[in-house]
């Protein structure tokens, strides 16, 4: 039977709930404040690099609106109770990660197509990894957004889907490194330090969502769920706003080292 997530399986203190509310909503308004830096750089950039621009627009958009139900998820989950001086499961409602996985469906490939417009491919190429990036970003979400409502109810069966969901990702962490390593032969150094950065931004903040994914396994306690709930957040931001402004940055170079056509 699909039971909740773990984060409906505890009472909140004071401090554990406002630090989950105030994580979630810092999240979707990063997500706004970003937008307008995207939307104001856009013409910053050569025309054939102006695609990523547009990319991180959407994702922003998509972002701020599914966080902001997350947000909502959990402050409409929870009651304050004054015999207990505790934040308590409300009669009928349950708090979901499902809005993350949402926005993760949309997300995951646009910011893996971002990258495809700012280095040097020819038609095939980029086409070849365009369809594998979706399909394998697609499938590591899928089976990941699958595999959460198991947490409480059947470990085996989120181990399973988690660990289909991380081959996947194995495969699109194999294909971003390729597509870095083959930039670094005719960009200039200083595009090459944010290619870099890039790829362990990629490394470490992607790698972050697993670790929360399966954190029900390890940890059964409200502390838990805060710290889930911040690596959540915390990979959201990283991999998502820092990835988009670190991405302009290298066709904000490209542009002007190249002498490309605004």
């Amino acid at each position: 039977m699909i039971q909740p997530s773990m984060e409906n399986l505890f009472t909140y203190d004071i401090l554990q709930y406002q630090l989950v509310s105030h994580m979630l909503c810092l999240g979707f308004a990063v997500m706004a404040a970003s937008l307008f830096y995207f939307c104001l750089t856009i013409k910053t950039v050569a025309k054939k690099f102006q695609i990523s621009s547009i990319l991180s627009v959407v994702v922003m958009v998509s972002a701020f609106l599914l966080l902001y139900f997350q947000a909502m998820s959990w402050q409409n989950a929870f009651t304050y109770d004054a015999a207990t001086t505790s934040y308590i499961l409300r009669d009928g409602f349950l708090f979901t990660n499902g809005f993350r996985y949402l926005n993760w469906l949309i997300d995951v490939p646009m910011l893996l197509l971002q990258i495809l417009f700012i280095i040097n491919l020819d038609g095939a190429r980029r086409s070849s990894l365009r369809n594998q990036f979706f399909f394998s970003g697609c499938m590591m979400i899928i089976l990941g957004y699958i595999g959460q409502f198991y947490e409480t109810s059947n470990l085996n069966y989120l181990w399973i889907y988690g660990i289909l969901s991380t081959a996947f990702y194995l495969h699109v962490l194999y294909l971003i490194y390729q597509v870095i390593s083959s930039s670094y032969s005719y960009l200039d150094g200083e595009s090459k330090k944010y290619m870099t950065a890039i790829w362990w931004l990629f490394l470490i903040s992607w790698s972050m969502y697993p670790i929360a994914y399966i954190m029900p396994a390890f940890v059964d306690t409200a502390w838990g769920v805060v710290s889930r709930q911040f690596i959540f957040t915390i990979a959201d931001i990283a991999s998502k706003v820092i990835y988009g402004i670190f991405l302009t940055q290298v066709a904000s170079i490209r542009t002007r080292v190249e002498k490309l056509e605004m």
